[in-house]
C-alpha cells in the first residue's frame, strides 16, 4: 500500500473535495482519497505504487491546482 499527499490550491469547500474524488477514484490503484480542504491537502492511498503524474492530471481536470 502507498500514500501519496498532494498539496492543492483553489479548494473551498465540501464540493470541491468531492470533485476531486470523482476524478481521482476511477485511476488504476486508487483505493481511496482523503480530501482536507482548509488545509488543501488531498492523500490518494493507494494498493500498490500510484502513477504521480496520472494523479496530478486528475486534479487538474477536476478543476484546481497542484502546488509543487
Amino acid at each position: 500500500m502507498s500514500d501519496l499527499s498532494i498539496s492543492v490550491s483553489g479548494m473551498s469547500c465540501g464540493h470541491c473535495a468531492s470533485a476531486i474524488k470523482e476524478e481521482l477514484l476511477p485511476l488504476r490503484g486508487v483505493q481511496d482519497v482523503r480530501v482536507d480542504v482548509p488545509a488543501g491537502l488531498v492523500t490518494v492511498v493507494g494498493a500498490g505504487e500510484l502513477e504521480e503524474s496520472a494523479v496530478h492530471a486528475a486534479i487538474t481536470e477536476a478543476g484546481y491546482q497542484v502546488v509543487t
